[in-house]
């Protein structure tokens, strides 16, 4: 029955990966075997409403799946599919930053410095401080949330008054594969963390350096005023997006998100890139004053500046084609829509 079928879906958007099927389909086992029962006791066939009564017994999705979840104490089973969601993105993230930042840092050190090799030595202890950072960041929502110090918000199939009805379409239907509650809310979580980590940075920027910043700070580099634009144009970029998702998230929208925000997004964020391409003279790094050799610090400052903007060519010439084959294909889903739809 699709009923059945939608809350199995639900269920195992929270399942450990490699065990969906199987635990999918003993629960399938288990449902069917009570609708036959119910049938030989009432010698019909069931209502979808008795059908949905027998889901509502097994409970919701989220709370069905954390029962196969692996035991743990910090974190109680309303909040573990969000916080694996989040572990994963924010372990993702720390990586992406962490090259970014120690290839510039590189890019800068002197030739047959130990850069790389130390910037290979500091990822476990990076990927360690930020797993630890989520999981402390988790105990504490679900230390409060036990004592009745916040509220979350939840999904329809998280209240005790869920129903089977509001279960999302089966993904065939969608057209394609959706987001799940714990995804959508992982999302809005992460990107405020996310956003309070952009504010910080100009305050402390050992969040985005690390212990490289005193290195830094004694080379006779620095950013130029057009990075100051870029970083404004970034935060931006990061309210609108966590906006846009939390408006989802509250209104209930977070299963089929609009078809034009990722493009939107997309074209957003091409704006910072556009506004680094087109600085005056290229300059993205500039001579500290006082710098003490000016010739040789100045040819090695002409050459940063040259690899930095046709790396940036490269990234937007990038960015420009993967949003037209974006539109191209929103495009032709929209046409084949129209045509369906005749």
């Amino acid at each position: 029955m699709e009923l059945v079928d939608r809350y199995l879906q639900a269920v195992k958007k929270h399942l450990p990966i490699k065990r969906q099927d199987d635990i999918a389909a003993e629960l399938r086992a288990d449902i069917e075997s009570q609708i036959e029962d119910k049938e030989a006791e009432v010698k019909r066939s069931l209502t979808p409403g008795e059908v949905e009564a027998i889901l509502k017994r097994m409970g919701p999705p989220i709370l069905v799946a954390a029962r196969y979840q692996p035991q743990q104490q910090l974190i109680g089973p309303g909040l573990f599919p969000v916080y694996i969601y989040v572990l994963r993105l924010a372990m993702l993230w720390a990586a992406v930053v962490y090259t970014v930042v120690c290839g510039v840092q590189i890019l800068l050190a002197e030739p047959g410095s130990p850069a790389i090799g130390e910037a290979i030595l500091r990822v476990p202890g990076i990927l360690f401080m930020t797993a630890a950072w989520v999981t402390a960041a988790f105990a504490a929502f679900e230390f409060a949330g036990a004592r009745g110090l916040i509220k979350f918000p939840s999904a329809p199939y998280l209240k005790m008054e869920w129903s089977p009805s509001d279960l999302p379409p089966l993904e065939r239907e969608q057209g394609g594969k959706g987001r799940s509650y714990a995804q959508a809310a992982a999302e809005v979580i992460f990107g405020y963390l996310a956003l309070t980590w952009l504010l910080l940075i100009p305050h402390h920027p050992y969040l985005l350096f690390g212990p490289g910043i005193y290195y830094l700070r004694t080379l006779p580099y620095a950013l130029a005023p057009v990075w100051s634009e870029f970083y404004a144009w970034i935060v931006a970029l990061n309210v609108v997006q966590v906006g846009w998702r939390s408006v989802e998230l509250v209104r209930g929208t977070w299963t089929r998100p609009h078809p034009a925000q990722g493009l939107v997004f997309k074209a957003m964020g091409m704006a910072p890139l556009v506004l680094l391409l087109t600085a005056k003279d290229h300059m993205l790094v500039t001579l500290k004053a006082g710098a003490q050799d000016m010739a040789r610090d100045g040819l090695t400052l002409a050459n940063i500046n040259q690899y930095s903007h046709k790396i940036l060519l490269l990234i937007f010439a990038i960015s420009v084609l993967q949003l037209a084959a974006d539109i191209w294909k929103a495009g032709r889903e929209a046409m084949r829509g129209r045509a369906a739809a005749r």
